[in-house]
């Protein structure tokens, strides 16, 4: 009998450690692709790997096509985990597309900056900002751009570039330099308006960025940190800085798909994702600024002009558009943008 009892023995065994394992062994995650994609593996992915035993796995895409997917997969989600901008998680939240988030269940959003408390469905990963960007070498001699006023500087002309999917930036800044805020941006409409002929191009994406201003064609940008730095990265010779009127603040956040089989996997994940070590690699992988209080990022990256590290530099060096309002108004200030500033 014994020698027929031990196999299966040994065979109760080996399915009671594997069991466990298939239950939480893959966890889908919505976020864009190329190097962001590949942040989010290395820097987050890894540690939950070791952690928990589970595989990651990626459905990429761009922010607003990825927002049309859930939307029509609503009541049977493709993923368990999506990361998206802030103000775009906002059209998550409004369309019941995400959980809300039990942070007790999240042990690291304890140090959370304020900033980061986005909804109480979507928390924030990291911090950038857009800001102005140049090549010293081809701008006009002298200029620094102390203040986001210089880019209408006339020996600007036909020097410029701005994203043409996301115009909140430029618009946001026209209505502060006209004494309004973006909640009032119809009062910066006159000075936006007089910017058009120092632009020469609207960029498509990162990459769109970073031609137009390697090939000189647009020695003056309005850019994303994060993308400025791997520019840096490229031997591209950009020099980035922040306007005494802040960079325009970004926020790239996390949360848990409503109707998601997963989500104390997911939790897991967001957790390690808020890990004071994890934030301080991201902040040395891509230059964005960590988002709890107690994470230690290397001196060289803490210096770079819009990577913050303490509360003083979120208040006082970002101008800081209410995500939710940017939400509202992110299909009204593109139409009104292409129509009145892209059109030639």
């Amino acid at each position: 009998m014994k020698r027929y009892l031990a196999p299966i023995l040994a065979l109760t065994a080996l399915v009671a450690t594997v069991a466990p394992g298939q239950a939480a062994e893959k966890l889908v995650v919505s976020t864009w692709g190329g190097s962001f994609r590949d942040l989010i593996d290395e820097a987050i992915a890894t540690k939950f790997k070791a952690e928990t035993g589970a595989e990651v796995e990626y459905i990429t895409g761009g922010t607003i096509d990825r927002l049309n997917k859930a939307k029509l997969a609503k009541d049977n989600p493709e993923s368990d985990v999506t990361f998206t901008t802030a103000h775009v998680g906002w059209l998550y939240v409004n369309d019941g597309l995400f959980e809300t988030l039990d942070l007790g269940k999240v042990p690291n959003a304890k140090n959370l900056v304020e900033q980061a408390k986005v909804s109480p469905a979507h928390i924030g990963t990291w911090g950038y900002v857009y800001t102005i960007g140049y090549r010293e070498d081809l701008a006009p001699k002298g200029m620094t751009f102390g203040s986001w006023a210089d880019l209408w500087d006339p020996k600007l002309k036909n020097s410029l570039a701005a994203p043409d999917f996301d115009p909140s930036h430029i618009i946001a800044v026209s209505a502060i330099l006209s004494g309004a805020d973006p909640a009032t941006w119809e009062k910066g409409q006159a000075k936006l308006e007089a910017l058009k002929p120092n632009f020469r191009a609207f960029y498509t994406n990162d990459a769109n960025s970073q031609q137009l201003i390697a090939t000189g064609e647009t020695p003056v940008q309005v850019v994303l940190t994060m993308n400025a730095y791997y520019m840096k990265g490229q031997d591209v010779p950009i020099t980035v800085v922040i306007p005494k009127e802040g960079g325009v603040l970004g926020i790239d956040t996390v949360a848990i798909n409503k109707g998601s089989k997963k989500a104390e996997l997911a939790y897991k994940f967001i957790n390690i994702a808020l890990d004071p070590e994890v934030q301080a690699k991201i902040a040395q992988l891509k230059k964005g600024s960590p988002t709890v209080t107690n994470a230690k990022v290397d001196p060289e990256t803490a210096k770079l002009p819009g990577v913050f590290t303490t509360a003083e530099q979120w208040k006082t060096q970002a101008i800081n558009i209410d995500p939710k309002l940017r939400a509202e108004k992110t299909a009204l200030w593109r139409k009104w943008f292409a129509e009145n500033i892209m059109a030639r």
